[in-house]
């Protein structure tokens, strides 16, 4: 499976996110699928790639010509590719990719979780869409988002879309799941069953 991971790019962070992004990559690699990245060396872009191939994995990023005149490409791709823009680079990322994992990052990262999210929604593509947030950034989100549900601005499977996920194991199980969920836990089929 071809696996898009969209991640942080800034070297601001603390480096549990660039770790988090090493294990991620090197877990994919040992499930046996090919990694789809933003093709960037700087921080959590470049930690996944490299620990991807590092545990045997192969690697194809994609990349703006504006991003490779600032020297972070990452040469070191089995498959690069070169694009004129951002918005070409996206297309090419979503054309590419069988499943989505969004790891903790900036602005970017959300534009890129929000389109993904939002053509799932409207039943444009089924392929997993999986968040991994181990501590909590995202919360403030999903927050947001529940609240939106809540006054009638989304539709109403607006969480079936995508699964919310806290370590790799879980975001790996979704990802590899035919539904792109997590099986329900016990306590929310007891819910199901209350409603």
């Amino acid at each position: 499976m071809f696996v898009c991971v969209y991640c942080a790019s800034s070297q601001k962070i603390d480096r549990k996110y660039v770790d988090l992004a090493a294990e991620v990559g090197g877990e994919l690699a040992r499930r046996g699928h090919t990694l789809v990245s933003g093709g960037a060396t700087v921080s959590c872009m470049g930690a996944v790639t490299r620990a991807c191939r590092a545990a045997g994995g192969r690697t194809v990023g994609v990349i703006p010509q504006a991003l490779v005149d600032i020297e972070v490409a990452d040469d070191d791709s089995d498959e690069l590719i070169v694009t004129a823009d951002m918005r070409e680079r996206k297309g090419i990322m979503d054309a590419r990719s069988d499943a989505f994992l969004v790891l903790p990052g900036g602005i970017g990262t959300l534009e890129e979780l929000f389109e993904i999210w939002t053509t799932r929604i409207l039943g444009l593509h089924e392929r997993p869409l999986v968040l991994l947030d181990p501590w909590g950034l995202y919360d403030p989100l999903r927050d947001l988002v529940t609240g939106m549900y809540d006054q009638g601005f989304t539709r109403a499977h607006v969480f079936d879309a995508i699964a919310w996920t806290t370590t790799i194991a879980e975001a790996f199980d979704a990802l590899e799941s035919p539904t792109g969920r997590l099986t329900p836990s016990p306590e929310e089929l007891a819910e199901a069953v209350e409603d």
